[in-house]
């Protein structure tokens, strides 16, 4: 992937670039909001914009909502020394997609990244995703099939949209994780086995149903067709 670090903390800036390197990304580097700003729109385009919060010259907000009122979509991961809930809602208001409080662990900083860039790949498809007669709307948090409507909680309808999301192709555990659980480090990705029993029971016992498929050393897969 390509992505654009803006950082004013030299040494940590570095830090991610060397990292981010290393795992085979080309990474781009400014120190100063305007500058972050004019690669952010010129420079690009990236996949992914890691933007600092407190920044010289103009500060992450600005920029975050600068791109956005120009059309930019390039996914936004907010890094901030700052941890308060007001300014992580104001840090997603302004148009982010995630937010990462300093000190972090960097494997996390890079499962948030692998996250960001598959939301953005993703299909669209109008907002709904269809397997058959299973329709999920991830926004209006929403599920239906044959015409009923199915209960899920929001853990359960994130693993379902992470599935949905790639019918057919085989998602691994731990990319289920990556996407949906907001801090995987540390965590079983067995536990994602629970929530797709849960699901299971809710979208394909009671209509007699396989959709989600066990891939034997993988994960699962969501059968096209609905099952």
């Amino acid at each position: 992937m390509r992505i654009l670090v803006v950082e004013d903390e030299e040494g940590l800036a570095e830090s991610l670039r060397r990292g981010l390197s290393a795992d085979g990304h080309l990474v781009e580097v400014a120190h100063d909001g305007h500058r972050g700003l004019d690669l952010a729109l010129a420079g690009g385009p990236y996949d992914v914009v890691l933007l600092d919060l407190m920044l010289p010259g103009l500060g992450g907000y600005e920029i975050c909502a600068r791109m956005r009122a120009h059309g930019d979509t390039t996914p936004v991961l907010m890094l901030t020394a700052r941890d308060g809930e007001y300014d992580e809602a104001e840090g997603l208001d302004c148009g982010a997609d995630d937010y990462l409080t300093k000190p972090f662990s960097f494997v996390v900083l890079a499962a948030r990244i692998r996250a960001l860039a598959r939301r953005a790949g993703a299909p669209d498809r109008g907002g709904l995703l269809q397997a058959g007669d299973l329709v999920l709307d991830p926004q209006g948090r929403r599920c239906r099939r044959g015409g009923r409507d199915i209960e899920l909680t929001a853990r359960e309808l994130g693993v379902l949209a992470c599935l949905m999301e790639q019918p057919g192709r085989a998602v691994a555990k731990q990319d289920i994780l990556d996407e949906v659980w907001d801090a995987p480090l540390g965590i079983d990705p067995n536990i994602v086995e629970v929530y797709v029993s849960s699901l299971r029971r809710k979208i394909d016992a009671p209509f007699g149903r396989r959709s989600i498929r066990t891939v034997h050393g993988t994960g699962y897969r969501m059968a096209p067709d609905g099952g």
